[in-house]
């Protein structure tokens, strides 16, 4: 028999991913194995590629759906779905998901302060202000923030001031904002051209053999649309690639290179505001 104490504590612990997702849903790491021979390496806990290897997968084989309920068009771009809810706009596109999964990572963490990310004008837009109940507003193509709600930093703030990023924010920003790494690629570094339009994804886990690297692949796009791991063109057997250093990345719906590759740092952006957008 189990002890009341027992269910009322089991009752108490929060869900690790506070967005809507089906119950049961088994993570990146469960669902999908490595290439044959090769590892995961481990991951420091608390770490971007630790969270990021813990991401629910949907079950089964199911298709991608756009923010308004359609299927994407092309389905044949995807090896697995993320279970990650796209909301109700079309919001949620390429550079916007990889914002939206580094947001959710520090929230998870408890590190909201450093929720920040730039906008097209250059101009930062921290989360903390949002939680001091600060709100952006834009005249005559400036950004200023104003006092305008009660200050609150729960999961349904964190997602209205994504709204708002993803409105003013896209691959041009963030790949100004990100470092380029000089270690050998790791979950949770970025491919991404920055541009209008431009195309930025993921990765989303490393599995190791021999010093060498293969990675999974994760992107949105246009409509928005479920985040979803991306098949390899070349191995049509395994959603993993083999990692380089440069020359040509083929991805079902873009071309980069390796070189492409950036990083997030631990540093905030910044609370000053004011300029053009």
């Amino acid at each position: 028999m189990v002890s009341t104490s027992i269910v009322l504590l089991l009752w108490a612990v929060p869900s690790p991913w506070p967005w809507p997702h089906a119950p049961g849903s088994q993570t990146v790491e469960a669902r999908i194995a490595p290439p044959p021979g090769y590892v995961r390496p481990p991951a420091p806990p608390g770490s971007f590629a630790a969270w990021l290897r813990g991401l629910p997968v949907l079950a089964g084989d199911p298709a991608v759906q756009l923010f308004d309920g359609r299927k994407k068009r092309n389905q044949e771009a995807h090896a697995f779905v993320l279970d990650v809810d796209v909301g109700s706009k079309d919001l949620l596109q390429c550079a916007d998901a990889v914002i939206r999964l580094r947001a959710e990572y520090l929230f998870a963490q408890g590190d909201k302060a450093s929720i920040c990310f730039h906008l097209t004008s250059g101009d930062p837009a921290p989360f903390g202000r949002w939680m001091r109940g600060e709100r952006p507003q834009i005249s005559q193509n400036r950004l200023r923030w104003v006092r305008g709600s009660t200050g609150t930093s729960d999961h349904s703030a964190l997602a209205r001031y994504l709204e708002f990023v993803f409105t003013y924010a896209g691959s041009a920003s963030l790949a100004a904002e990100l470092a380029r790494p000089t270690s050998p690629i790791e979950a949770g570094d970025v491919i991404i051209r920055g541009g209008h339009p431009g195309h930025a994804i993921i990765v989303l886990d490393v599995a190791e053999k021999d010093g060498r690297r293969a990675v999974l692949l994760a992107q949105s796009y246009m409509p928005a649309q479920q985040i979803h791991v991306l098949r390899n063109p070349k191995d049509q057997g395994s959603p993993w690639y083999a990692a380089e250093t440069e020359g040509a990345l083929e991805t079902p719906e873009w071309l980069f290179e390796w070189q492409d590759r950036r990083r997030f740092t631990q540093r905030t952006c910044g609370s000053a505001g004011g300029g053009l957008l």
